[in-house]
């Protein structure tokens, strides 16, 4: 039934369209409404083909509401003449590198359609990011893209608490996995403390900024995830240096000593939880870490270019394939794994090859850089805390990539992305803004 009702709903995307291309006002409502499926991406979307046994990061042809509305907006968006270029911005050209690459390891996949379900996941997040890029280049919209992610970091906070009453130890609010709720609230924690400490709580934006920065930080602490707990003072410390540059520093002292004070009392309050949860971690959970990565090098020195194939990688650590074999015999005893090596860079370069890696680094170092580069551009405006704020926030979610699995999941992904449609419409339009003050 389900199937059903989401063919129809899909039959709906072309008259959507032409009533978004009718009334523009609309086009901001249908964008929030793209934005509401993600708060409730788990609830709004469906697997096509569906393996859910399967240990692999793609599962299914899933498709979601957040993806209906991407295209309908996209396709109204072309109907104005808004939509010129499907490469409109040098990340956009990184990204297809990435993809062109990953399709070479089909060579070596066993299975093919868990390879599709990988493949497909990457062209239908090609489209919402540019979507996503497409919309704030044609609205210059940026102020109600920032408010709608401060409501996500309030109703994800309720989802944590909602969480905390039904005895969930670690917390993953509207995430699959806690991992993967704290590396987005690193993400729009940061940002939005850079937006406090630049504006302060005057402004509405400002106001909005605090908010949101209170509830991603105490949704990251109550995550209990290890790795985004230890980037905390990496992405706020970077976060607060950067935002020196466009205030006065009397002013960020300011504006950090109430925020430190209520960070010091909930820190107070979660610390004993914060020390059990790195005291008591099972010692497993790191050898487990360790004899997986042990996996990936055997599959990576077998097939350096190409991989062992894109969403291949439970299928090849079993028989007749020898990687895990191999990897038993380094380590001096046997190892019985399907499960994921935790860190996406091994997983990408055993499943796709070092040439695919090297393309999707790339692609994640350019908006890195692009962020450093428009802290000092956008110097001055309104607008300077977003690439100081993930300047830090890219920071600690790569540093925590390399400890957690997380950069894999379509969740972050979509977040991830559409943070970088945010810094790649900034790239182009930062003398506009500068301009406007």
């Amino acid at each position: 039934m389900k199937y059903i009702v989401f063919i129809f709903a899909a039959l709906g995307v072309p008259p959507l369209a032409f009533l978004l291309y009718m009334n523009r006002r609309w086009q901001k409502y249908a964008f929030w409404a793209m934005l509401a499926g993600l708060i409730f991406y788990n609830g709004t979307s469906i697997n096509f083909f569906s393996m859910e046994s399967y240990t692999g990061s793609a599962r299914g042809m899933e498709v979601s509401v957040v993806h209906l509305f991407a295209f309908a907006l996209l396709l109204s968006l072309k109907l104005q003449g808004k939509l010129k270029r499907l490469i409109p911005e040098f990340g956009f050209l990184l990204y297809i590198l990435y993809f062109l690459l990953c399709l070479l390891s089909l060579s070596k996949a066993e299975n093919y359609l868990t390879a599709w379900f990988e493949i497909w996941k990457m062209i239908l997040l090609y489209f919402f990011y540019l979507t996503v890029y497409s919309y704030l280049k044609a609205t210059d919209d940026l102020d109600s893209v920032l408010r709608g992610f401060s409501l996500y970091a309030i109703v994800n906070l309720l989802m944590v608490m909602k969480d905390r009453f039904s005895g969930v130890y670690q917390a993953h609010g509207a995430f699959p996995h806690q991992n993967s709720m704290a590396m987005a609230m690193l993400l729009f924690g940061s940002m939005f403390f850079a937006g406090y400490l630049t504006l302060g709580i005057k402004p509405r934006l400002g106001r909005w900024c605090a908010i949101g920065a209170v509830c991603a930080a105490i949704a990251t602490f109550r995550s209990y995830s290890r790795g985004a707990i230890a980037m905390i003072p990496v992405a706020y410390g970077i976060a607060t240096l950067c935002s020196f540059l466009s205030t006065r520093k009397r002013r960020v002292f300011k504006r950090i000593l109430p925020f430190a004070v209520m960070g010091a009392i909930g820190v107070a309050l979660l610390l004993p939880k914060i020390i059990e949860r790195f005291k008591e971690a099972p010692e497993a959970s790191g050898n487990t870490r360790i004899e997986l990565a042990c996996c990936a090098r055997e599959m990576i020195a077998a097939e350096p270019i190409t991989g062992v194939g894109i969403n291949n990688w439970s299928i090849k650590m079993q028989p007749p394939y020898l990687y895990q074999d191999r990897a038993s015999e380094k380590l001096g005893y046997d190892l019985n794994y399907t499960g994921i090596v935790e860190t996406v860079y091994l997983l990408v370069m055993a499943e796709c090859g070092i040439p695919a890696f090297c393309a999707m680094i790339a692609w994640f170092l350019w908006y890195w850089f692009s962020s450093l580069r428009l802290v000092w551009k956008l110097k001055g405006t309104p607008w300077s805390f977003v690439p100081a704020g993930l300047l830090g926030g890219l920071t600690a979610a790569y540093l925590q990539s390399c400890l957690e699995w997380v950069l894999r999941q379509q969740i972050n992904l979509f977040l991830l992305v559409f943070l970088f449609a945010i810094l790649g419409y900034l790239n182009k339009s930062w003398e506009k803004l500068k301009q406007m003050g």
